[in-house]
């Protein structure tokens, strides 16, 4: 189970001094925390669009996170950051890009989605 990141000296703290990756849509920022949970922080600034556009990118990566929650090892801060091209995008391509960093960044097991 994985909860919010909320405070902005978390998030500084998960950009300083984490590890990033980045594709086309989303970059994301990784750091080790010493919880037993994971916790997720989604930034999406004014250039991705208005805060129609940004609160569906948000919704859609929480969604693809809580949908591939078993798959991600424990104790992880992730801040995810969409970019301006994320905008419109499906949810398949959204979860497809936050999949691959995540195994970018070696917190999660390869294994093949099941559908």
């Amino acid at each position: 189970m994985a909860e919010s990141i909320k405070k902005n000296s978390d998030f500084q703290l998960v950009y300083k001094t984490g590890k990033s990756f980045a594709n086309k849509y989303l970059i994301m920022y990784v750091l080790k925390n010493d919880l037993d949970r994971n916790r997720l922080g989604i930034s999406a600034g004014k250039k991705v669009g208005n805060s129609v556009v940004r609160h569906r990118i948000a919704r859609l990566l929480r969604e693809s996170f809580r949908l591939n929650d078993e798959k991600f090892h424990s104790g992880w801060d992730m801040v995810v950051v969409a970019r301006p091209l994320a905008r419109g995008k499906s949810f398949c391509d959204i979860e497809s890009a936050f999949l691959h960093l995540a195994k970018l960044h070696g917190i999660i097991n390869n294994e093949k989605a099941v559908y």
